[in-house]
């Protein structure tokens, strides 16, 4: 099912989240959701507060796969890139952004079992900003430029 995806200015996305702790059915369809709505949207990431559901849920593909992520912690990061980010809860905005170049994250999958991956560059960028969501951090908290539409 598409969730309707809350727009920069709503509080809910300020909000930190809270950890899941039931691995059911409703987790399951939580996770489907929300990587329905982010196809819909045309956006490889989103994390659940972004479909007011405050929760430590993620769901990415960067065009290598479905990554689910719940509890996501980063374990590590190294390197520097800044490179232009946008939101799916802030549309038609793009910003140079400093993220770390490559990420290591440890999380758990629907089923409640630990999975770890491994990020660099866009995948890298992508962990880091939807794991900011779940502690109410938003990208545009951390741009060092705006890009105008007709730069890009």
């Amino acid at each position: 099912m598409i969730r309707e995806i809350l727009q920069f200015g709503d509080p809910v996305l300020r909000e930190c989240c809270t950890e899941v702790t039931e691995f059911d059915k409703e987790l399951g369809s939580l996770l489907d959701d929300m990587y329905e709505t982010m196809c819909h949207a045309e956006g490889i990431g989103l994390a659940a507060p972004q479909i007011g559901v405050l929760k430590r849920v993620v769901v990415i593909d960067t065009g290598s796969g479905r990554i689910e992520l719940v509890n996501p912690v980063i374990t590590a990061m190294w390197g520097k890139q800044f490179e232009p980010e946008g939101c799916l809860s802030l549309e038609g905005k793009r910003g140079v952004v400093k993220r770390p170049a490559h990420v290591r994250v440890k999380a758990l999958n629907r089923f409640g079992k630990p999975v770890k991956y491994r990020g660099k560059e866009l995948l890298a960028r992508a962990f880091c900003h939807e794991i900011d969501h779940l502690n109410g951090i938003l990208y545009e908290d951390k741009v060092l430029e705006w890009i105008e539409e007709d730069e890009e």
